[in-house]
């Protein structure tokens, strides 16, 4: 499908090669408009999930008395035959740095659903329907909160592999986690569709309206049901008025009344890449060259990054939009197939790794 690998040669990467060159995920049917990308990204948002899940929400309380909220796609039953086990692979599913769950993301859980991943929901504090029980809200970059919920599915889930799957502005979140933890991130591999890789040069930027003006006011509607909690540490009359997301970032985490800092020690403190030279796990990042969010590819794309990591893996694709790379027939998006074969790819990796040494398999 005319898909480039860029990566660092090793072991992994020629069997990551091999295992997509047979899936057939990269070859799928023909779009009739290609060069539109903005009416891809368009038209795969409103598409619902088929079919539409049932979700069992779980609120997960963090240290500072937060909330965050766990959302475990457990059917329809007749879509995934009986569930997945009780040991089958954790599959936790980020959505944007807004919160938006999108018809994709959901799409994605399903077919993780089917093929006996227990797919999760990630819901950040305040974000979709989740309480806010404290005056403050994450940061692009801050990991902690995600950190206490991979704890906890680690807990809960012992014997199972955890991995993790990001939409867009959500990849700031997860490859935050990865350079902060390091060896330690419990994660077994990691991907990421579309990821925003510079979160300030993608806020100064700005994004096409199409896409921008419909998150900031997505971002408005949730924030303004906690209007009475988070007056006492920022500005609402200056946040709900905010016409670009960079204002609103700004204003929620930058002018704040009890502790203001400024736009360059936030994104000191937020920016997605910047301890991934301590990432440890593999991350597949998923990219079009045609990205109308994300920004041209030679500005917005770090192609170092994925020459000298062994961790990192670039897919990239001339069209396919904004998280959309649409196909035609059931499915609608052949990145959902890519990234889970992806997964079983590495799972068979590490096993044949393990017989070859003769590791015994942590328990």
């Amino acid at each position: 499908g005319h898909c480039r690998l860029l990566c660092k040669p090793s072991a992994l990467a020629q069997h990551l090669v091999r295992s997509l060159g047979r899936s057939g995920a990269l070859r799928g049917g023909r779009w009739p408009w290609p060069r539109w990308p903005r009416l891809q990204m368009l038209w795969q948002l409103l598409q619902p999930p088929e079919p539409e899940p049932v979700v069992a929400r779980e609120l997960l309380q963090l240290p500072d008395a937060g909330l965050v909220a766990l959302d475990w796609l457990v059917g329809p039953w007749e879509a995934v035959g009986g569930g997945a086990g009780v040991s089958s692979p954790v599959l936790v599913l980020i959505p944007n740095a807004a919160g938006k769950v999108t018809g994709l993301l959901l799409q994605l859980g399903l077919r993780a659903l089917e093929r006996g991943f227990t797919p999760v929901i990630f819901n950040r504090r305040g974000h979709n329907g989740c309480p806010l029980t404290t005056p403050r809200l994450q940061p692009f970059g801050d990991s902690g909160d995600l950190r206490e919920a991979v704890t906890y599915l680690r807990c809960r889930h012992p014997s199972a592999s955890l991995l993790a799957v990001s939409e867009g502005s959500g990849s700031g979140l997860l490859l935050a986690y990865l350079g902060e933890s390091g060896s330690s991130s419990r994660l077994a591999a990691a991907a990421c569709l579309s990821p925003i890789f510079r979160g300030r040069d993608w806020f100064e930027a700005r994004m096409p309206w199409l896409y921008e003006w419909p998150l900031l006011l997505h971002l408005k509607q949730g924030l303004s049901r906690y209007m009475g909690s988070l007056d006492e540490a920022v500005d609402m009359d200056r946040l709900l008025g905010s016409r670009s997301l960079r204002e609103l970032e700004e204003t929620l985490f930058c002018r704040t009344r009890t502790r203001p800092t400024s736009w360059e020690c936030y994104w000191e403190r937020n920016e997605p890449l910047r301890d991934v030279d301590e990432v440890a796990v593999p991350v597949l990042c998923l990219c079009s060259a045609d990205d109308p969010v994300r920004g041209p590819p030679a500005q917005s794309l770090p192609r170092e990054l994925f020459r000298s990591s062994p961790y990192f893996f670039l897919l990239l694709t001339p069209h396919g939009g904004h998280c959309s790379f649409p196909r035609r027939g059931p499915g609608h998006c052949w990145a959902h197939e890519a990234v889970l074969e992806y997964f079983r790819a590495m799972a068979e990796f590490v096993r044949t790794e393990e017989r070859r040494k003769g590791l015994p398999r942590p328990r």
